[in-house]
């Protein structure tokens, strides 16, 4: 394959913008229209999904071989969508129909051959995970809603029960379909290192106009039963029995998975006295959204092992560090030697990773799932929400 042709393919492509993806679309379905009932009434939600997952995709092909872990975890992941092998085929006929149409003279035979050889690999790699896991488990686990705790103005707290169980990472994160929407999944990671009681908490962004976000912190009541993906993300985890330091900056519910991470080595130093040297930058706009203030609080007044600094960006009179997360981190300390752990908006990240590593951070020592938490599925708040995984559906 030559690969700096398929990118530069899919760049030309790209600037196409929405016309590109709703011709994608209304390929699949018109060639397979018994696809349609497996996405959602509304098709908004679908658009980024679909550049977001080719561009991963394009961008490493010529590295899947060496790490397939992330096509392996979206063939997984697209079991809850009921996606069967007959569904790759139909897809892939529909990407290369786009890229013909819209690269007119350029799509030569060459490129067509590459790109359909590309796809190949992801597809063969998507369905033998899928087919695997279906060996040892579900497609979905269902889960008890227990409460829903308001923290803030914009902020809730959801706390799910799954009815069988269910192991996860803390940093990872998985999809959550609720009964008010249904075939709309909304991606959030655990604010807690698993628990005896199997209980997990969400920190819910609540975003006007929001598709999942708003009626999950809204309207989902105790006792309702929602479904949730298997847990996808290696970013943002830490091994057990970690020794290092580690540098957490978090915008606002980009929290949770930090607060889980650090849960974790809570649990290990309490269990034996080592620690890893943690200090975690929380911002967000307004100070009323430092809604875990009183946790991280205590917890750097108990562990010598732990330090958290609140950041506000929008109030002046806040009486602490203000600004950008990003750069009141970098400014905070030498990181040199530390790993950073950043979640966020996809601009929040960005910009934390350039202030970073013109502080002098290794740019491979800083650490991000390739998610969209900027509320891409519900209304793109300038605040940040649930996580947004690449995925043609």
């Amino acid at each position: 394959m030559d690969i700096p042709a398929l990118q530069a393919s899919w760049r030309d492509v790209e600037e196409v913008g929405d016309e590109a993806v709703l011709y994608f679309y209304s390929h699949l379905f018109t060639a397979h229209p018994e696809v349609r009932a497996m996405f959602p009434i509304s098709m908004a939600t679908q658009r980024g999904r679909f550049f977001a997952a080719l561009g991963r995709i394009v961008s490493s092909v010529d590295r899947i071989g060496s790490d397939p872990s992330f096509v392996q975890q979206l063939g997984r992941d697209h079991r809850k969508f009921e996606v069967v092998a007959d569904h790759y085929p139909a897809a892939g006929a529909s990407l290369l129909a786009t890229l013909q149409y819209f690269l007119g003279a350029a799509w030569t035979e060459t490129l067509a051959a590459d790109w359909a050889e590309a796809y190949g690999v992801v597809a063969k790699i998507m369905l033998l995970a899928a087919e695997e896991n279906e060996m040892d488990a579900p497609a979905w686990w269902e889960a008890e809603v227990v409460g829903t705790d308001r923290r803030s103005i914009d902020v809730a707290v959801v706390r799910l029960r799954p009815t069988r169980p269910y192991e996860y990472t803390p940093g990872q994160s998985f999809a959550v379909e609720i009964p008010q929407r249904p075939k709309l999944w909304r991606y959030y990671s655990p604010a807690n290192a698993p628990r005896a009681d199997g209980t997990i908490d969400l920190h819910v962004q609540i975003v006007a106009g929001g598709q999942v976000s708003t009626p999950l912190a809204r309207q989902v009541a105790a006792g309702e039963t929602v479904r949730m993906g298997a847990p996808i993300g290696t970013a943002l985890t830490v091994a057990d029995q970690f020794r290092g330091d580690l540098l957490m900056v978090a915008g606002g519910t980009g929290l949770a998975p930090m607060t889980a991470v650090v849960e974790q080595l809570d649990a290990e130093w309490r269990a034996t006295g080592a620690n890893a040297n943690v200090h975690l930058f929380h911002g967000v706009r307004t100070q009323w959204n430092l809604y875990e203030h009183g946790f991280l609080t205590e917890m750097a007044e108990t562990r010598p092992w732990f330090r958290y600094t609140p950041v506000v960006s929008e109030e002046p009179t806040f009486r602490g560090a203000t600004g950008p997360v990003g750069a009141v981190a970098a400014r905070a300390g030498d990181w040199r030697g530390y790993t950073a752990l950043v979640c966020g908006s996809v601009a929040m990240v960005e910009h934390t990773r350039d202030e970073l590593t013109g502080a002098g951070l290794a740019h491979t020592a800083i650490r991000f799932e390739n998610f969209d938490p900027s509320g891409a599925a519900d209304a793109a708040p300038p605040a940040d929400t649930g996580h947004e995984v690449p995925t043609w559906r």
